[in-house]
């Protein structure tokens, strides 16, 4: 089998350090890795696979013997070094916002349209984490019975934002049992026992950026520049595991048991829905589970044709590291 040489880059990250997680996981076939963050990193030890590797920082020329390259350092920084790791042979896999919607640039869930890596000249997009869920529970019903509007709301884990926000979750929680002074630095406001409906940057429109890849992004993903959409987006103080409420209106009629049946049949997503034994999907079960999980699962009664659902998923794995990785292996063994 051939090996590739391999970079991750942000491996400090939470999300980079996913990445280095999966890639043991699942025996990725890796001839030399490099390890890749910003200059205060540089030179601290990353152990992989039972041996130590030293961080390196970006400069010219640490991309000319990466086959592929794996980015997690955010929008700005990658708009700066992703073309420079194309530039010197690297395809890249970029997890960030930077280039997702650009056009001859695939934006890749591997269940739904890896067909697309063949397109890719040098980068392709990772999606955003809730945009991942979502795509792979609409995907069977948009197939079977078409999709005419999506009314998304999302619960999102704080590991969303990285190890800060995991860092002043745990510090607020401690300070609120202690009575201490509750003070915030990563959000607008205290995150613990709280709900912010306020997820990125607000944009003119008063919608989030967050909430506008919730629009943008399954349009791309599905094919379908006309599908309706409109979403909101809320931080919950919950570690890991994003949560969605979305409500989709069909163009043809459908049973609750044939919406079950389509998308418990859809490759890496599971239904969880016997309400009778109060199974639904969990934030908490996240952690342990690779699957997109779909439940409460019912029809709403308020509109023909419509129904609702619950989704939930790892929102570092399947929201992220896993899917990056799904795509590398794609590409290496399918295209």
């Amino acid at each position: 089998m051939k090996e590739y040489n391999v970079a991750v880059v942000g491996a400090t990250g939470v999300v980079g350090s996913e990445m280095l997680k999966i890639l043991a996981e699942r025996n990725f076939p890796i001839n030399n890795l490099q390890v890749i963050a910003s200059e205060k990193s540089a030179g601290k030890k990353i152990l992989f696979n039972n041996n130590e590797y030293f961080v390196e920082p970006v400069k010219p020329g640490v991309f000319s013997e990466v086959d592929i390259a794996l980015f997690s350092i955010g929008s700005l920084p990658s708009k700066k070094i992703v073309p420079q790791a194309v530039k010197e042979g690297a395809v890249v896999i970029d997890n960030s916002n930077a280039f997702r919607m650009d056009e001859g640039v695939p934006l890749v869930v591997p269940e739904i349209n890896g067909d697309q890596l063949k397109n890719h000249q040098g980068i392709i997009a990772n999606p955003n984490c809730s945009t991942i869920q979502l795509v792979l529970a609409l995907k069977p019903i948009y197939d079977k019975f078409g999709i005419k509007r999506i009314v998304i709301s999302t619960y999102q884990a704080v590991s969303g934002t990285g190890k800060a926000a995991i860092n002043e979750l745990e510090e607020q929680i401690k300070d609120f049992n202690e009575k201490k002074i509750i003070k915030s630095k990563v959000y607008p406001h205290q995150i613990a026992f709280n709900a912010l409906p306020h997820i990125d940057v607000f944009a003119a429109d008063g919608y989030t950026n967050e909430e506008l890849k919730l629009i943008r992004e399954p349009r791309k993903i599905l094919n379908d520049d006309d599908l309706a959409i409109t979403s909101t987006a809320v931080r919950i103080p919950v570690f890991y595991g994003h949560s969605e409420s979305v409500n989709v209106e069909t163009v043809k009629a459908f049973s609750v048991e044939e919406l079950k049946e389509e998308i418990n049949q859809m490759e890496g997503v599971k239904v969880i829905d016997k309400i009778v034994d109060n199974q639904y999907p969990l934030a908490i079960m996240a952690e342990e589970l690779d699957e997109v999980m779909v439940g409460r699962i019912r029809r709403d009664n308020s509109q023909d044709n419509t129904f609702n659902m619950w989704i939930v998923a790892n929102n570092l794995r399947k929201g992220a590291a896993l899917n990056a990785i799904q795509i590398a292996e794609k590409l290496i063994y399918s295209i």
